[in-house]
C-alpha cells in the first residue's frame, strides 16, 4: 500500500474534522461536540481526522508543558 502524500487533509471536510478535533484538545473548555448527534458532517464522514487532531493537540500540549518547565524551572 502506498501512502499519497497529495490526498491527506486535500478537502475541506478533512481539515475541518482535524482543527474541531486539534481545538477540543488545546482549548481549555468542554468540547463543543462531545455528543455524537451534535456532530458536524465534517466529523462524522471523516472521524479519522477528528481523532488524529485530538492526538496532535495532545503532543502540542505536552510541547508547551515542556516549554514552560524549562523556561520556569
Amino acid at each position: 500500500m502506498k501512502l499519497d502524500w497529495h490526498e491527506f487533509m486535500s478537502t475541506s471536510q478533512e481539515r475541518h474534522a482535524f482543527v474541531i478535533g486539534f481545538c477540543e484538545v488545546l482549548c481549555p473548555w468542554p468540547p463543543a461536540y462531545h455528543d455524537r448527534l451534535h456532530w458536524p458532517d465534517s466529523v462524522t464522514a471523516e472521524h479519522h481526522y477528528y481523532l488524529f487532531g485530538r492526538g496532535m493537540g495532545v503532543i502540542a500540549w505536552i510541547i508547551i508543558a515542556k516549554i514552560i518547565q524549562v523556561l520556569f524551572w
